[in-house]
């Protein structure tokens, strides 16, 4: 077992080195030593990182809840930097999670009441993390290689933004590009991603001129989906070679600057009075095509 310092509860904080069987003795002094204070260095962290972008950006730092996404972080050696479990949790989950590598990582064990008190779901599991923010290549060397990718515009709801970035993963695209749009950091989008985060290609470029000119020396068709009948219905749009969707505000659609500056508008055919489509569910479908 490794100290790696005391909290203002003088609990050690623990770099656990479970790989294997879970070792008794540090979890048994985990538990003799439960964190109980809000005070807390570590919980003041999580709960500066959880509410503010500010934060984040600062430290360099997110934060994740639930068990789920905190094992897709460990399996893909994302840089948790701490581990935090509540008593129950501990209890439920910890000889599973304990299994990881965690010589890198400073595990504490909360009270339940204080796991409660930083979670941001009504039913929290009890299993929190801190993690780095990786760092982001370039939208120029994303695009580099070629392939396909969507473009986020505008977006700004997490939960749009999470499940597109999942959607893209299961169907293989190259990348996702997000411009103008939602923190990606933020604990809604990184929960709807549901680990996906963790292993797309993500970039961010909020500057259009730069967007534009590195999607253009690559070779990368842009195009628009947008609600225009004058646009070319995506049934009948190839795909082949580099391409980029970009998918707009979910109010308001893209910017025309923003269409204008695309290679071609596109549009999903819809039947009957339906002349619009949720954001992610309309990404699903371009995306699908995209991967045809």
């Amino acid at each position: 077992m490794v100290h790696c310092g005391a909290g203002p509860d003088t609990a050690p904080l623990l770099c656990l080195s479970l790989i294997g069987s879970p070792m008794t003795a540090e979890v048994k002094s985990l538990l003799e030593n439960i964190i109980t204070s809000k005070d807390n260095p570590i919980i003041k962290l999580y709960q500066k990182l959880s509410s503010s972008k500010k934060e984040r950006l600062q430290y360099g730092l997110f934060v994740l809840e639930g068990l789920r996404i905190t094992e897709d972080a460990l399996m893909e050696d994302s840089g948790i930097t701490h581990l935090i479990l509540t008593k129950k949790a501990e209890e439920r989950f910890g000889q599973q999670l304990f299994q990881a590598d965690l010589r890198d990582t400073r595990t504490i064990v909360v009270s339940n009441e204080l796991g409660n008190k930083i979670a941001s779901t009504d039913t929290t599991q009890g299993v929190f993390a801190i993690c780095r923010i990786p760092v982001m290549k370039s939208v120029e060397s994303l695009t580099a290689d070629g392939g396909k990718f969507v473009v986020l515009s505008g977006l700004q709801d997490p939960g749009n933004a999470g499940m597109i970035i999942r959607t893209a993963d299961a169907l293989g695209l190259d990348g996702v590009i997000m411009s103008g749009s939602c923190d990606l950091y933020s604990p809604k989008v990184i929960r709807s991603t549901m680990g996906s985060v963790f292993r797309m290609n993500i970039t961010i470029e909020n500057d259009e001129e730069k967007l534009f000119s590195a999607l253009s020396k690559n070779g990368v068709t842009a195009s628009a989906a947008v609600i225009d009948k004058d646009a070319l219905p995506v049934t009948e749009c190839s795909f082949e070679g580099s391409q980029a969707v970009f998918i707009g505000n979910e109010g308001n659609g893209l910017s025309p600057e923003t269409s204008a500056r695309c290679d071609r508008k596109i549009i999903i055919p819809m039947h009957g009075n339906i002349n619009s489509l949720n954001a992610a569910m309309a990404a699903g479908i371009l995306m699908w095509e995209l991967k045809k």
